[in-house]
């Protein structure tokens, strides 16, 4: 199954997030870490030519929060979830005002939050915006993706990793995210951020 971008939000012994870049059309991408970010690029800077979409910073950290998504609203969610603002009042004015991508699959933006035990995911696509709230459980998580599996469900998947770079790689080849074909690069914040760039 092709679900495009992946954004999990879960706890295993700690809090984390997950990101995953899946893609047909823009394979040639890598996953970057500048210190408590973690950037999406092309490793041909000619195909921002082709998709301005397609670079961006896809987790922030703060000790406020932790920030991830598929696109540029990373920044103007962590800015505000920074200065205190109530994160699902946040991904809810975000999504809004930015709306879905305008390519020519309408491309939906997804976003999560961590904040102490707590978890948010959102999404807007051309037909709704969905922010939901959630207590993190040990050894599960929840993800939303920008295809297919593009509705917050409420459903809980199991999550097994002891360090962020075990959380990198669970997202591309572990549990549910296995089946997921097209995976290009994934991070993950665990206490730490780390990368997997699978073509390296």
């Amino acid at each position: 199954m092709y679900v495009g971008r992946i954004v999990v939000v879960g706890k295993a012994e700690k809090p984390f997030v997950a990101y995953r870049v899946s893609s047909r059309s823009f394979p040639n991408r890598t996953a970057r870490i500048d210190n408590d970010t973690v950037s999406i690029g092309p490793i041909d800077q000619a195909d921002l030519e082709k998709n301005p979409y397609i670079a961006y910073n896809c987790i922030r950290v703060s000790d406020k929060a932790v920030v991830v998504s598929n696109g540029s609203h990373t920044d103007p969610i962590h800015d505000r979830v920074s200065l205190g603002e109530a994160p699902d009042l946040v991904l809810q004015a975000v999504l809004t005002e930015m709306g879905y991508e305008k390519d020519e699959f309408n491309t939906p933006r997804i976003a999560g939050v961590v904040a102490g035990d707590v978890g948010y995911l959102g999404i807007v696509r051309d037909d709704a915006v969905e922010v939901t709230s959630f207590n993190l459980e040990e050894g599960l998580c929840r993800f939303i993706c920008t295809y297919e599996l593009n509705r917050l469900d409420g459903v809980l998947h199991p999550f097994v990793a002891d360090s962020s770079d075990e959380a990198a790689r669970y997202v591309v080849d572990g549990g549910p995210f296995k089946e997921f074909g097209h995976p290009v690069c994934a991070a993950a914040w665990f206490g730490t951020l780390a990368v997997y760039n699978p073509h390296d």
